[in-house]
């Protein structure tokens, strides 16, 4: 019996073994992160982990398994080039923001694009149509999409419900010794009642470390009363990068006991968004610094937490000392630790209340109305109840309403509300061309938040509180050639290049017109370009050609751009 059991568990870590030796890294270069999984990012959780390409693009891709293409992506957006591989272990991986394909799965694309005259496509491909070897080279890396520089952001998703899996747990050859690095803590009342340091408002808090342990600057003790949440602003980095990455594991203990756990190893892409009551969102809109709640707020329903107690919400009515606690872990077990003290001490406070506020509830449907506004508020579309309030800023030019100031733009909005504002003064002519803006009243400056008008009503969904209006769209995007010589020839030998630039309602569409035929043009919405790569297999070359291009914008104003040129 005892050889059997050794033998059963040998077999066990063998499979383990195996399993930890499935993939084979993407590249072939050393294995440097700018970031990782389930790091903070606007709106949402990073889904994978970024991988430096020596500042270049041009790096060989390889498949990390065995597999077949499952899904190909082209956009001027988001992950820009993009390969899915599905793998018999029921894992998907992803490449993104890609330089190029391999060339035969590049020809397929461009073949794509063609038939649906269309540079932006999103192709589920047959599972024998591409199969990928282990190790097998598939594309070459880039800074397509919404990259903010050459990386390969990679991933590993359940296949069947598409969740992303954090990559570290798949021994890729990535060095991290050192540990998470903590700021700042933020002390928050969670409701009328309570107060911090005597004040009934939020406080933060430095942090200096000494003695291999992280403390609170010149306080050694924090006097709090009623309800109270912490929060922290804290890094992580790899060994080789100086970026700054998100946490793996954080844990909260309150009087020696366990009152929060968050460990990041998987999420799902349908609430990647309450990340936004994961973090203070006041503090990211305001001053872009990221506070990372160790409480849960009601209409957080956000699946990282592993245990709560309360819901990490303390309770500190009782006149004592109350010790706290903050572990924060790396993957690698690197691990970083605050304690301090809270006090509960009670003291009457001074509150300011805001005059005509109206209670909405963040587990029920919201509707709020005046004369010249009317807001729809779906359920669970808070993270919890508001004390909303709504104000108005008399009509200014170029504006057709009044500027409605509408909440507190540091007060997130999870689900899309519908917004409609009566129009004032607004011609008929002007109608179609109306939309809604969010006015930055400091600056003056506007930008579109969509919409459309309806019997004196311009109506749309927002999804930040904030100061909106109406205003009108007229103008047609701008079209600047660069690739002409002023004499109206090429200046570029194998590619014709334009910026193409909208003022507001922002472009919707355009399309390239060589010698009668659509012509692919890819865009970047980085740079604000199109390029066309002249293609002697679609276009017969060596004789002069006429170029038609045109572009639209969301409320239909069009530019339209003819050249005739010699290629």
């Amino acid at each position: 019996m005892k050889h059997f059991l050794t033998l059963f568990f040998s077999a066990l870590g063998l499979v383990s073994l195996a399993q930890d030796k499935y993939y084979t890294p993407p590249v072939k270069i050393p294995i440097f992160l700018s970031g990782s999984f389930a790091e903070l990012r606007s709106n949402h959780f990073h889904s994978g982990i970024d991988i430096k390409t020596q500042q270049r693009t041009g790096i060989p891709i390889h498949s990390v398994a065995e597999g077949f293409v499952s899904r190909i992506v082209v956009s001027p957006t988001g992950f820009g080039n993009a390969l899915y591989i599905d793998h018999p272990n029921g894992t998907t991986s992803v490449y993104a923001h890609l330089e190029s394909f391999r060339n035969d799965i590049g020809e397929y694309v461009k073949e794509i694009q063609y038939k649906k005259q269309s540079f932006q496509i999103d192709e589920k491909t047959p599972p024998g149509r591409f199969k990928t070897a282990r190790d097998e080279i598939i594309a070459k890396s880039g800074n397509s999409g919404s990259s903010g520089g050459p990386h390969l952001h990679f991933e590993i998703r359940d296949t069947e419900s598409e969740e992303p899996l954090n990559p570290l747990r798949y021994n890729f050859p990535i060095v991290d010794k050192i540990p998470p690095k903590m700021y700042s803590i933020m002390v928050v009342p969670l409701n009328e009642f309570s107060h911090v340091d005597y004040e009934p408002k939020k406080k933060v808090y430095p942090l200096a470390y000494q003695n291999g342990r992280y403390l609170v600057q010149e306080v050694p003790v924090i006097p709090a009363y009623g309800n109270i949440g912490i929060a922290i602003e804290a890094n992580d980095f790899f060994d080789g990068s100086s970026n700054r990455c998100g946490i793996y594991s954080m844990k909260l203990w309150f009087d020696g006991e366990l009152y929060s756990s968050v460990q990041m190893d998987r999420f799902s892409f349908d609430e990647t968004r309450y990340i936004n009551s994961y973090i203070d969102y006041g503090e990211y809109v305001s001053r872009r610094r990221w506070y990372q709640k160790t409480w849960i707020e009601p209409g957080n329903r956000l699946g990282l937490y592993n245990r709560t107690q309360r819901g990490g919400n303390l309770k500190m009515t009782d006149g004592n000392y109350h010790p706290v606690k903050i572990e924060l872990t790396d993957f690698y077990g690197n691990a970083s630790v605050l304690e301090f003290t809270l006090a509960s001490r009670f003291r009457a406070v001074s509150r300011q209340e805001r005059e005509n506020t109206v209670y909405l509830r963040y587990d029920r449907h919201n509707e709020y109305a005046t004369d010249d506004l009317k807001l729809e508020f779906p359920e669970e579309a808070f993270y919890t109840d508001i004390r909303f309030h709504h104000s108005e800023i008399p009509v200014t030019n170029p504006l057709f309403s009044a500027i409605h100031v509408i909440h507190e733009e540091n007060v997130p909005i999870h689900n899309n509300a519908l917004l409609s504002i009566k129009t004032r003064n607004l011609p008929e002519r002007f109608q179609e061309k109306a939309l809604l803006v969010k006015v930055d009243t400091l600056t003056g400056k506007y930008s579109t938040a969509g919409g459309s008008y309806d019997k004196g009503w311009v109506t749309g969904h927002i999804r930040s509180f904030g100061n909106y209006g109406v205003a009108v769209d007229t103008i047609p995007p701008e079209i600047v050639p660069l690739s002409f010589k002023p004499d109206g020839e090429l200046s570029e030998s194998s590619r014709v290049r334009f910026r193409i630039i909208d003022d507001l309602s922002g472009i919707k569409s355009y399309e390239g017109l060589l010698d009668g035929k659509w012509a692919l043009f890819e865009y970047d919405a980085k740079t604000n370009t199109l390029v066309h790569h002249f293609d002697a297999s679609r276009f017969e070359l060596g004789k002069r050609h006429r170029l038609v291009l045109t572009v639209t914008d969301f409320k239909n104003n069009k530019s339209t751009y003819e050249a005739s040129f010699w290629k």
